[in-house]
């Protein structure tokens, strides 16, 4: 089926959509979530996106091995990935080379995209503000948006998400030689 690319800043209205498009899957929807509750703000969400979700939805924790977790998906089920930013975020925090991060990205992506029944991906858009002062978050920032480049290029729909409105994204070379 398809894979959807869900971008756009905090609180814009991703995962709600994202929610919203894994709700009209007729089967079974397995959530893959990448967030681990290390204090009690980020508890706090994780427990609001839990309790936003269906209580029948499936939710499998892969805070660093997403690629063996997509695998391990039925191919029947639909798979919200929830999300992106926070799986980066902790590659960058175990060490991870930025190579291998980016072979991690393209086989994740990948794995994705051939799935039979239909995978939405959620991730942030960070590059869009000023440049971080520290080296830590500026690199965190690139890989992030290379990432998300990846998936979108992957994807058979890309939507950027601004307060709750969706902007299709397209491949820049394809618009261009459509006029």
């Amino acid at each position: 089926m398809a894979l959807t690319v869900l971008l756009g800043g905090a609180r814009s209205g991703k995962s709600a959509l994202a929610q919203r498009l894994a709700a009209r899957w007729d089967g079974p929807v397995t959530v893959l979530v990448t967030g681990e509750a290390r204090d009690g703000e980020m508890a706090a969400r994780i427990a609001r996106h839990r309790a936003a979700r269906p209580a029948g939805w499936a939710t499998v924790e892969a805070p660093l091995e997403l690629e063996a977790a997509l695998a391990a998906v039925p191919a029947g089920a639909c798979v919200l990935v929830d999300c992106l930013t926070l799986w980066v975020a902790n590659l960058l925090e175990l060490g991870l080379p930025e190579g291998r991060l980016q072979e991690r990205a393209r086989a994740a992506a990948g794995l994705a995209a051939a799935r039979a029944a239909p995978t939405v991906a959620v991730s942030n858009e960070v590059g869009a503000g000023i440049v971080p002062a520290d080296p830590l978050t500026r690199r965190y920032r690139d890989l992030l948006g290379q990432v998300n480049a990846v998936w979108a290029a992957a994807a058979d729909h890309a939507l950027l998400l601004v307060a709750g409105r969706a902007v299709p994204l397209a491949d820049p070379l394809e618009l261009l030689s459509n006029g």
